[in-house]
């Protein structure tokens, strides 16, 4: 942190300064003066990390630069459009040497847990090396000759999306090889609240890496302060790890993502929904995947169709080539008009099951997965009320919530 002082001062960049070296704080709530002008001014858009260049590209001059970006990595002007942060940057002189893409690809097409395999981008000439195929986390030879790694890619605040996968084996590569990592930080749209059970060591995978609950409250740069602060990385590493945070945000600002973060999260409802209804991935129910309503509906050609009066047919789609029931009639629920959740609805689940005439094909191996622990699945299937269900997360939840608030960066 010395180090980065003494170039970042030499530059005479002495506010961004400022803003660095309070969000490298591993042990406070940094408040910094762009979260407590959104507090005056509430109305003023979010200016997101990547936005912010004067921040960051004097970190990234004369330097060899990789990037962790998708679709979702761009830098929006006044009128609405967007220019991709690779584009950007190559267009200031930065020498981008390569780009590392997660779950769905670089631009964003693949299907959920489809590999995705290395390549070349066609505009720009640069190196993409999949980190949703072979590996997961980037090899040495990978990172041979890198100074320093941009992670920019929007998340959704929830533990089965695994672009926080993607964040956490980053940090690990880029500490075993000493390259710094610089996070910039874009607005979390569950950020509002935090729910579910926390994650069972024994359940630990790519859907689920951390003790955090489904619904984490935490933007990516927070999450990555938490990932090195907590000591997650094997080993004892500590990343080198630097964050560009947002302006104008805080925890209750609402933004609707402008760009969808994956195939299957088209719009704000799906993305307010998926915390609830990604529970039925884990199961032989859809999802809505297949149909223009992702995550909005739900469907089994095994619940009883005189309950329940909406039905609808999935079909292959962008993201979706194979959905669950492809071709199948399902009946279900059309939630799309529902109200917004900020909590974990389990109501739906649980009425699924209740409905099934399929009940001892109703969960699969997956749904431990999701849910990070058996517990869930055995209550579901005892009948436990959502009321009781919710009511054993609490301890648990009040513990995370203690200790993510030493990595917090807005109100």
């Amino acid at each position: 942190m010395l180090s980065l002082f003494k170039r970042l001062f030499k530059n005479t960049f002495f506010i961004f300064l400022l803003a660095v070296f309070s969000c490298q704080a591993q042990t406070k709530s940094p408040k910094t003066d762009s979260t407590q002008e959104q507090v005056k001014n509430p109305s003023k858009k979010p200016i997101l990390g990547a936005n912010q260049t004067e921040a960051y590209l004097p970190l990234l001059k004369n330097k060899n630069v990789g990037i962790v970006g998708n679709q979702t990595s761009v830098i929006f002007k006044e009128d609405g459009s967007f220019t991709h942060l690779v584009d950007s940057l190559l267009a200031r002189d930065i020498s981008v040497s390569r780009v590392f893409s997660p779950e769905h690809g670089f631009r964003g097409k693949a299907d959920a847990g489809e590999k995705v395999i290395d390549g070349i981008d066609q505009k720009t000439g640069v190196p993409i090396i999949s980190l949703y195929g072979n590996n997961k986390k980037p090899s040495p030879k990978q990172l041979e000759g890198l100074d320093i790694i941009v992670f920019d890619i929007q998340d959704v605040g929830v533990r089965f999306y695994t672009y926080i996968s993607t964040l956490h084996y980053i940090l690990e590569a880029s500490a075993e090889a000493n390259i710094s990592v610089l996070v910039l930080d874009r607005p979390n749209p569950n950020g509002n609240y935090i729910d579910g059970p926390i994650l069972e060591k024994e359940n630990k995978s790519f859907v689920g890496m951390h003790p955090v609950p489904i619904v984490h409250g935490m933007t990516i740069a927070e999450y990555a302060q938490m990932i090195n602060g907590q000591n997650w990385l094997p080993n004892n590493l500590t990343a080198d790890l630097m964050v560009i945070p947002m302006k104008n945000y805080t925890k209750n600002t609402v933004y609707d993502l402008p760009i969808k973060p994956s195939p299957n999260l088209p719009n704000a409802k799906a993305i307010n929904l998926y915390p609830s209804l990604c529970f039925f991935e884990g199961t032989n129910v859809n999802a809505g995947r297949g149909t223009n309503k992702q995550f909005q509906i739900f469907g089994s050609p095994f619940l009883d169709r005189d309950f329940y009066s909406y039905s609808y047919t999935p079909k292959a789609n962008e993201g979706a080539k194979n959905p669950k029931h492809k071709n199948e009639l399902c009946f279900g629920k059309d939630l799309s008009n529902a109200p917004k959740l900020s909590a974990i609805n389990l109501h739906w689940l649980i009425e699924a099951y209740q409905h099934t005439n399929k009940k001892e094909a109703f969960f699969n191996s997956f749904f431990t997965k999701l849910a990070g622990t058996k517990k869930l699945q055995k209550q579901i299937e005892n009948g436990i009320s959502e009321e009781k269900i919710k009511a054993g997360w609490q301890k648990d939840l009040t513990q995370y919530d203690k200790m993510r608030q030493q990595y917090l960066l807005y109100p």
